[in-house]
């Protein structure tokens, strides 16, 4: 597992938790990657705007690996281009994003359309993790 993130330095949940981005993503590559998680709160309307991480997310979804986003987290598919046609959740607060990007809402604890997983909120986590390590040992 690495954490990966626009730059190398330590980022604030809006709780204040303290995570570490080991490695930037302009320096990594999809080939790297089975799986990519990206975290809900406010971590998705930064990421989503850094060229390097939608290229990461992009790349490792076209060679079929596993995308995960949970809560706010489908902001960053979205914004990778690789919402349209497929089926999808999030957090209610942005459901017309995930509409307006071609994507099918459902209002379920986890949607799993191909290698999208999809998920609501924290509440939901005891579905979308087991979802993730089902999709990860095919």
């Amino acid at each position: 597992m690495h954490i990966v993130g626009p730059d190398v330095k330590t980022y604030t949940s809006k709780h204040g938790y303290p995570v570490t981005a080991e490695v930037a993503a302009r320096a990594v590559s999809p080939a790297d990657f089975d799986c990519v998680v990206v975290p809900g709160g406010f971590a998705p309307d930064r990421l989503r705007r850094d060229r390097a991480v939608l290229d990461l997310v992009r790349g490792v979804f076209e060679k079929g690996g596993v995308i995960a986003a949970i809560c706010h987290a489908a902001w960053v598919p979205i914004s990778a281009g690789i919402m349209r046609g497929k089926r999808a959740t999030c957090v209610s607060a942005i459901k017309d994003d995930v509409i307006n990007a071609g994507a099918t809402y459902l209002d379920q604890a986890v949607v799993i359309d191909g290698n999208l997983i999809t998920s609501r909120t924290p509440a939901d986590l005891l579905a979308f993790l087991p979802a993730i390590i089902a999709a990860l040992e095919k």
